[in-house]
């Protein structure tokens, strides 16, 4: 049985895709999977699973849209994956709370930087599925526009780190 981590895109923020983690919680334990946590009411909860990083993603999808009754994206990602996010944070100085990665499905495009409009002082890197984002100034007054990210999901790296833990203690 291999750790995940599953991040779901655009749950519990902004007033927008509300869903209790009891409710996710129950979901994943119905799927099949074991020792389910969430973390933060912003969609995020750690497992275990005798199936593939695509079968897990795939049957917490179909969950999903079943309670929704529209697709919610879920990204996920082995313990191991999270701990390498972690590690290959490209802004290892910054204040963890105004570095995010941002989990993708697939490796980021090539013109991922290029397209990016809005940018004041934010850095940005791209990982091996990740855009990693410095906020110099914080999130809140930010207009970096990144189309790249869209169907991506954003997480910390102080989320990163508190996941990346949860998932290898299981």
């Amino acid at each position: 049985m291999a750790a995940f981590i599953a991040l779901l895109r655009a749950v519990n923020v902004g007033g927008t895709g509300k869903l209790p983690m009891s409710d996710l919680k129950a979901m994943c334990e119905a799927s099949g999977f074991s020792g389910v946590r969430t973390y933060i009411a912003s969609g995020n909860v750690v497992f275990t699973s005798g199936k593939s990083e695509a079968s897990v993603k795939k049957a917490l999808e179909a969950k999903l849209a079943a309670y929704a009754g529209k697709p919610v994206g879920v990204v996920v990602r082995s313990a191991a994956e999270m701990y390498a996010v972690l590690a290959g944070n490209p802004f290892p100085k910054a204040p963890a709370n105004r570095v995010v990665a941002v989990f993708l499905d697939s490796v980021p495009p090539k013109d991922t930087i290029a397209a990016v409009r809005g940018r004041k002082d934010e850095a940005i890197a791209l990982g091996k599925r990740e855009i990693y984002i410095h906020y110099g100034n914080g999130m809140a007054k930010s207009k970096l526009v990144v189309p790249a990210a869209k169907t991506g999901t954003a997480r910390n790296m102080n989320t990163i780190a508190t996941l990346a833990k949860l998932a290898s203690d299981l």
